[in-house]
């Protein structure tokens, strides 16, 4: 069988070694392989899921932490406070300044005792002068400019309450550290005194330490749990894909034409069922295809022993006919039209023959190029010589644009010949009359041979159709030439053999273009045609009012005076 022209899609090649190209190297990774798609998706979904817990997690472990330190402080002040409280209550000064300052260097030394705190601060309310009042008094290195105005505003309106701002300490090396600061009133037994604000400072290093290693803990455990899920994902992922591939490369060797190859079934899962069915599946085209093979084998066998048996006696009908034509002059009028009709019929029975014979050979894969140097400009000259007489007949008028094409190319002149002879005469039947116009171009890569005529035209269904055997945009038209049905097809697979394509363009009340490429280099075609396939719509009418080109038979030249290679 010959391969066939699908083929799987391999896994693209990318080179990583250039950073340039990664974005590039990226993108098609994504868009062909399922795989690496579904891994990153998993991957990206992994990540926002745990960042979102994991952040989550940290607010509130942060959160707690805060609201657990704060109740401790705040119950270890309130006891401190309380008891100085108490102590202050319970002494008696009577207007003895040395007694005061002996109860309030008291005081300050049970709160030191009765809190967590060393960083204590005392100030007095009232900034009237007194000669009682006990100095300001600050200790563990709690100044009056670290305590917040708006925690002291509070303080000093609210004697009943216990109030606290968040502030930062001065911490070792200059840093500054998280802290708390809980103020409230201290009554003295004096009341010429007044009351005092008094302050105890709380470092929260210690909990902001605790908080950074669990913090750092969630997202070092998030990273491994990402890494965990990818390499799960891609174990996964790759049970599932290779499977797929398996498939997708035996599609493309069965397609390719190895019949025999078959997916390997392992246990009984959906993608055992799949392989099941696949090879089925495979069995049943193999044994459709040795079928239809066989069934073409024989008809190819057919039509050329047909064909080879016909020869010998149409060889000797030919004969008796030329003779008959040749002396109809001798019959009456019934007899020599019949003797016409006779040669004719059978002229056209060997065409459709040779026909037959060069079609069996196609399908049999026995064709073979005669390959010789040829300008394409002058085999069309020739081509339009030779059917000049044709075309007068139908009154039309045939001509020639030659820009290029002038250079040999290796081309079988023989099928190139047939090639032009089929599109020019297909052309002069269906052109009505109107002009056609024969172009030869070339370029670097391509010469091309274009037939336009301005008939009726086809419709895209009838175009599609065109190269088929035997088939007619309209069979109730009578064929003037005595055309076999074969003659597109024939030259389509000339056009083919050269490695070149013959393409069609129509449209109806518009007319029918042509347009045979051959390739310059034996590669095949590189880039567009010489020619495009659809005319300008602004050429057309031009071209119906130009003159017939008349081109020199040895030495011809285009228009700028040199060859067009």
């Amino acid at each position: 069988m010959p391969p066939a022209s699908a083929a799987a899609s391999r896994a693209p090649v990318t080179n990583w070694r250039d950073w340039r190209a990664w974005p590039e190297s990226l993108a098609t990774l994504w868009r062909r392989s399922l795989r690496f798609r579904t891994l990153l998706i998993t991957l990206a979904l992994s990540m926002l899921a745990i960042l979102v817990a994991g952040a989550t997690m940290a607010v509130a472990i942060q959160n707690d932490l805060f609201d657990s330190n704060r109740a401790q402080v705040l119950v270890d002040a309130r006891r401190a406070m309380t008891t100085a409280q108490q102590t202050l209550d319970a002494a008696v000064v009577q207007g003895d300044r040395s007694q005061l300052q002996q109860t309030m260097r008291t005081v300050q030394n049970q709160i030191a005792r009765q809190s967590s705190s060393d960083m204590i601060a005392g100030i007095r309310i009232d900034s009237t002068p007194s000669q009682l009042a006990p100095q300001n008094f600050f200790s563990g290195g709690l100044t009056e400019e670290m305590v917040p105005e708006a925690l002291r505003a509070q303080v000093t309106k609210n004697a009943d309450f216990q109030w606290w701002q968040s502030v930062g300490l001065p911490g070792p090396g200059g840093q500054t550290v998280p802290g708390i600061i809980v103020g409230q009133q201290l009554q003295m037994p004096d009341a010429e005194v007044g009351a005092y604000e008094v302050y105890l400072a709380y470092d929260l290093a210690d909990a902001d330490q605790t908080l950074f290693f669990v913090q750092r803990t969630l997202w070092l455990v998030g990273g491994v749990l990402v890494l965990l899920i990818g390499a799960i994902a891609w174990f996964v992922l790759r049970s599932v894909a290779t499977p797929i591939s398996e498939a997708a490369d035996t599609s493309a060797r069965l397609a390719a034409g190895e019949l025999k190859v078959r997916l390997p079934v392992r246990g009984e899962d959906e993608l055992a069922t799949l392989g099941r069915s696949f090879n089925a599946m495979a069995d049943s085209i193999e044994a459709q295809i040795k079928e239809l093979a066989d069934l073409s084998l024989v008809q190819q066998r057919f039509v050329s022993d047909v064909s080879h048996e016909l020869r010998t006696p149409l060889t000797t009908i030919r004969l008796a006919a030329d003779m008959l034509n040749d002396r109809r002059e001798e019959f009456d009028p019934t007899t020599a039209r019949a003797a016409e009709l006779l040669h004719a019929q059978v002229q056209r029975f060997e065409t459709l023959l040779g026909d037959l014979l060069e079609i069996s050979r196609y399908d049999a894969g026995s064709v073979q190029l005669e390959l010789e140097p040829t300008s394409l400009a002058h085999l069309v000259e020739d081509v339009v010589e030779s059917m000049h007489q044709l075309a007068e007949q139908h009154h039309t008028d045939v001509r020639i644009v030659a820009p290029g094409g002038y250079s040999p190319v290796e081309m079988d002149a023989r099928r190139v010949r047939r090639v032009a002879r089929n599109l020019l005469g297909n052309a002069i039947e269906h052109g009505e009359g109107r002009p056609i116009v024969v172009t030869v171009d070339s370029n670097q890569h391509a010469v091309a041979l274009s037939v336009r005529d301005f008939g009726l035209g086809m419709t895209a269904i009838d175009a599609e159709r065109v190269f088929d055997r035997f088939w007619r945009a309209d069979p109730s038209r009578k064929r003037s030439i005595g055309g076999t049905g074969l003659g597109l097809s024939i030259a389509l697979g000339d056009a083919r053999l050269h490695g070149g394509t013959l393409a069609v363009w129509s449209e109806p009340g518009r007319g029918t273009h042509f347009v045979l490429t051959l390739p310059r280099q034996p590669e095949g075609l590189i880039g567009e045609s010489p020619i495009p396939l659809e005319p300008p719509d602004a050429a057309h009418d031009e071209l119906g009012r130009t003159q017939p080109i008349v081109l020199p038979t040895t030495g011809t030249l285009p228009a700028n005076g040199a060859p067009k290679r």
